[in-house]
């Protein structure tokens, strides 16, 4: 009867540390997913923010034939942003895919803003009404793009506290989680974030 009791204990203990080392693997599957799927709305807005870029240069390059090497600028930096959200998007856990998504970023600034100090030279193209709805639609874009990327980096700290956490350490390596996940940092400051940004032809 002893035998039993033992025996029946010892499978209780065995059930009841699987089922909370599952819990700890479906939490750590769980949070790894969240900010994975929190990164593909910072990668859909980014792609209707390059479309509209594009759409932007298209209507400018008929009123700014003389500035062609600051639209080149503009396009290079698009495309090369289109690749780096490309490979981040399938590797949202990369040091490096994120820097050189963020790297990207901050050269399509550096390179609309170079664009917009041209521009004012061309007030019929600033007076134009598609020019005048794509400053709206960016303006829009850059407020979801700012909104989703504090969302996503807010899934990622909580990723990364959850599997550092004790015991939860003890088995990250052996689930296959050892990796960090990796924030999305632009140019901006965290108040920057918070405001709305600034008209593009202002």
């Amino acid at each position: 009867m002893e035998f039993l009791i033992q025996n029946w204990l010892l499978i209780t203990i065995i059930i009841v540390l699987l089922i909370w080392l599952a819990s700890i693997y479906n939490n750590l599957v769980s949070y790894k997913t969240q900010y994975q799927n929190g990164f593909e709305q910072i990668s859909v807005q980014l792609k209707r923010r390059l479309d509209l870029i594009g759409n932007l240069v298209d209507i400018a390059k008929k009123y700014m034939e003389h500035e062609r090497e600051t639209l080149t600028t503009v396009t290079k930096a698009r495309t090369e942003l289109i690749q780096t959200n490309k490979v981040a998007q399938k590797n949202p856990d990369k040091k490096n895919a994120m820097t050189n998504l963020a790297s990207s970023q901050i050269a399509l600034e550096s390179a609309m803003n170079g664009f917009n100090l041209k521009m004012e030279a061309y007030p019929d193209l600033k007076a134009n009404s598609n020019m005048i709805q794509l400053s709206e639609e960016m303006i829009a874009t850059e407020n979801r793009i700012a909104s989703a990327r504090q969302g996503y980096n807010d899934l990622v700290q909580k990723f990364n506290e959850y599997k550092k956490s004790f015991p939860n350490i003890l088995f990250t390596s052996i689930f296959k989680f050892s990796v960090d996940a990796q924030n999305l940092e632009f140019n901006e400051s965290i108040e920057q974030l918070k405001q709305a940004p600034k008209d593009l032809f202002s």
